[in-house]
């Protein structure tokens, strides 16, 4: 991809962006070699760069040649490692960024061991090049306080270094240096907390170790297909979002990238969603990484109150969600307001238990998990659960509407209550069984009464609303009804015929939202289709439909949360747990279901055949494996 140095309005393309991290943090960086997000030392904590929010205001970090260039950026195979490279009339440059993979303390408390990391190389002729740092620390509300110090500059708390002395701007609190690289030479720059000066020496041995973990990574995918480099991008992305010292799960390493250009559907998602995480669980573990279930159990376990379930967590106890508006940033394309914090986090929504027990079922079916203290929490939760499930609630889309009986938020207590049922009778659990079944066969029939649109011939979003909603598309996957049900065949035409649009999924219209402007189309909403359309046994359809969106994303392979249907650009947070979840599933659905490919799930089979329910059919078995992925 080509871009201009400085784009018209200072903004580029959501698709222009590559995401680093190391676990603990990331930043967005693009093509033309600019860091314009990054919070440091969480993904929760204050930006020192900002500029996708505000290109004047928010801060950056640009190492580019001093001429006019065109450039390209691309990942190293099977890792996080950005490569961009840069042409111009006196020869082309490498600039390699990545964040450090390699301390012993990586997967510790108390901030990111080791360093985001920056490497020009050359490549042809002699190219002059720069680097400008601009850091506007907490959001750009705080002044910098820059102190030089050689090849270092202290920033507030942290130190960033590079090749030579920098020079100090005080009339806009800027560092940079210029320097000239010839073919076959590397220039070296960091940036850490003030605690990590380890000596330059020791970055080439990092660049290594970082290749290798995140090949490593790459490696443990047990999916074979045509989707492979999609999948594998995913899982990486997804390992990326990921806090390893809690094994907490952001839904997106960023804040208020806007869900409409302009509009004010501006969200913070630098939080873990239990409904995210649990949903990215059963991603991993369908495609062999199988490691990755301890951490997240281990977060649920020393997080989630079983009395009082939340929607969404901070990824530390001292992480705060309080949401808060500012007003001194533009926002991206000029759309405000800017929120850091998640109100929603107050908000009721039954369906998360599903989530996290359907989480629970899959990993449990496969010899991973067992639920701690004879099944207690379980017990309290699905207490919770059944003294709540006639209330109404915000739903999965979290509305400010006005509360609603969301049909899709009444399934997934079902849900919870099969997949319990499940683990307590195939581990001989003292639990309220013959309630709990009770209380699931209500819910069905419930469902199928008040939940059932004659005018629409499709199940509705709500018991109130006659519309429909795409999450309804989750019934077959979470083995609630039968994929070629007439009456999911006939929900699933209808979403074809009114949600659908060029290939892609609307989550619902015209639904009572309580804000202003309108919805695009939303990318795991497509995903879920295509499973749908598989269970119902219309393969080629479902597969055109998955390559479309494939197509549709970024060169990097990264999605952000929606696809605007009239431009075609990515929109919302940056890049999207949500959307690469649906990425893999799909992926997987249709090697298991449809022979798209090979997927190596015997272990998963041997596993659901031997704590299969009571009563369950021997020939839902196959099914159930790849169903319980929702």
């Amino acid at each position: 991809m080509s871009v201009a140095p400085h784009p018209k309005g200072g903004f580029l393309p959501l698709e222009d962006y590559g995401l680093i991290g190391n676990r603990h943090t990331a930043a967005l960086v693009n093509s033309a070699g600019s860091i314009d997000w990054l919070c440091w030392p969480r993904f929760d904590s204050p930006s020192i760069f900002a500029g996708i929010l505000d290109p004047d205001r928010g801060g950056d970090w640009i190492i580019r040649p001093t001429c006019t260039f065109t450039s390209r950026h691309r990942y190293l195979k099977d890792t996080n490692i950005l490569q961009t490279i840069f042409e111009c009339s006196p020869g082309k440059a490498a600039l390699l960024d990545f964040m450090d993979m390699t301390w012993a303390e990586q997967d510790m408390e108390g901030g990111p061991p080791g360093k985001l990391i920056r490497i020009v190389r050359g490549l042809e002729g002699n190219v002059e090049m720069t680097s400008v740092c601009r850091p506007r620390p907490n959001y750009a509300r705080d002044a910098p306080a820059i102190t030089l110090n050689g090849n270092e500059a202290d920033i507030g708390p942290f130190v960033i270094t590079g090749p030579q002395g920098w020079l100090k701007d005080g009339s806009d609190m800027s560092l940079s240096q210029t320097f000239v690289v010839r073919p076959g030479e590397q220039f070296f720059f960091t940036l850490a907390g003030d605690r990590d000066k380890s000596p330059l020496a020791s970055i080439s041995a990092a660049m290594q170790s970082t290749l290798s973990y995140w090949r490593t990574w790459a490696g443990k995918c047990t999916y074979r297909g045509p989707y492979r480099d999609m999948v594998i991008r995913s899982a990486l992305v997804l390992q990326l979002m990921t806090y390893a010292p809690s094994g907490a799960i952001v839904a997106a390493p960023t804040t208020s990238l806007p869900e409409e250009v302009g509009g004010e559907r501006n969200w913070d998602y630098r939080f873990t969603w239990v409904r995210d995480g649990s949903l990215t669980l059963f991603a991993l573990l369908l495609t062999g990484y199988h490691d990755f279930g301890e951490s997240y159990a281990g977060w649920i376990y020393n997080t989630v109150n079983p009395d009082d379930v939340k929607i969404l967590y901070p990824i530390t106890p001292e992480g705060q969600t309080t949401e808060e508006i500012l007003d001194h940033l533009s926002g991206y394309r000029n759309s405000r307001p800017v929120r850091i914090g998640n109100g929603a986090a107050d908000q009721l929504q039954l369906d998360v238990i599903g989530e996290a027990m359907g989480a629970a079922r899959f990993a449990w079916r496969a010899g991973l998990w067992k639920p701690p203290g004879e099944g207690r929490r379980i017990r309290m939760m699905l207490d919770w659960l059944i003294e709540r499930r006639h209330e109404p609630d915000s739903g999965i889309w979290e509305v400010r509407g006005g509360l609603r009986h969301f049909v899709y938020g009444k399934a997934m207590i079902w849900y919870a209550l099969d997949a319990a049922i499940e683990i307590f009778e195939g581990l001989n659990l003292k639990g309220d069984l013959e309630r709990w079944r009770e209380e699931r066969d209500a819910i069905r029939e419930e469902i199928m009464t008040r939940g059932w649109s004659t005018r629409l011939s499709a199940f509705k979003q709500s018991y109130e609303d006659d519309l429909l909603d795409a999450a309804n598309l989750m019934l077959p996957i979470i083995g609630f009804i039968d994929g070629r049900d007439p009456r999911m065949l006939s929900t699933l035409d209808a979403t074809m015929k009114d949600l659908v649009v060029d290939g892609l999924c609307y989550r619902y219209i015209d639904a009572p939202e309580g804000l202003r402007g309108k919805e695009a189309t939303f990318i795991l909403c497509t995903f879920w289709l295509v499973s749908a359309l598989v269970l119902a046994g219309r393969t080629e359809e479902a597969r055109e439909i998955y390559e479309n969106l494939l197509s549709k994303a970024s060169p990097l392979g990264l999605f952000a949360e929606e696809i605007d249907p009239v431009t075609g650009e990515q929109i919302g947070n940056f890049p999207q747990a949500f959307s690469h979840i649906g990425v893999i599933h799909a992926a997987v659905t249709l090697a298991y279901f449809a022979g798209v490919g090979n997927v190596d799930l015997e272990d998963w089979e041997a596993a659901a055949r031997k704590h299969r329910a009571r009563g369950q059919r021997s020939d839902q078995t196959r099914e159930h494996v790849v169903r319980a992925s929702k």
